[in-house]
């Protein structure tokens, strides 16, 4: 007997390891892979916690020798399955771009599931600068409308807040 206890007892722990090490796991925030693309609220969940983390920016975009200023307020969204699909399909990207808002608002984005809108957070572009605060570590997408003249173009960019720190971006670069 004494011989066969330590063979169920050292299967028992392997089963446990290999059960354990079959595990993934999961970044702090923002979109995992293989992540759906369909709205839900608990993949937005991480984004409503309270943080330490900060995203202080400005906004500075020049094409074709124009000099571009932000409009407006500078969006932050959340990146999650949902919202990273989004992204690629208004923008053409999921890291950074600069569409003229005429293209963004003629292609089509699908339906925002119901409380998409209560996860997006916004800030005023004064003179040029933003900041948010509070904000828990994940990764992000920054929208901001900018214009030259009658042009206005969308710019975006994702960033990763980390280690509840600021960070220091320029959107349009």
């Amino acid at each position: 007997m004494s011989n066969r206890r330590p063979s169920i007892v050292l299967a028992a722990v392997l089963a446990g390891g290999l059960a354990l090490s079959a595990c993934a796991t999961t970044p702090m925030g923002g979109v995992t892979s293989g992540a759906s693309t369909e709205f839900s609220a608990d993949a937005f969940a991480w984004s409503t916690r309270a943080g330490q983390a900060a995203i202080e920016g400005r906004v500075a975009f020049v094409q074709d020798g124009k000099t571009f200023q932000c409009v407006g307020n500078v969006g932050l969204i959340p990146d999650t399955g949902y919202t990273r699909a989004r992204m690629q399909r208004l923008y053409g990207s999921t890291e950074r771009a600069a569409v003229p808002a005429a293209v963004v608002r003629a292609r089509s984005a699908g339906e925002q599931g119901a409380d998409y809108r209560s996860y997006e957070r916004a800030q005023p572009c004064a003179d040029g600068a933003f900041r948010f605060t509070g904000l828990p570590d994940g990764s992000w997408f920054l929208i901001s409308p900018v214009k030259a003249g009658d042009d206005i173009v969308v710019v975006m960019k994702r960033v990763q807040t980390r280690g509840g720190r600021m960070i220091n971006v320029t959107l349009g670069s």
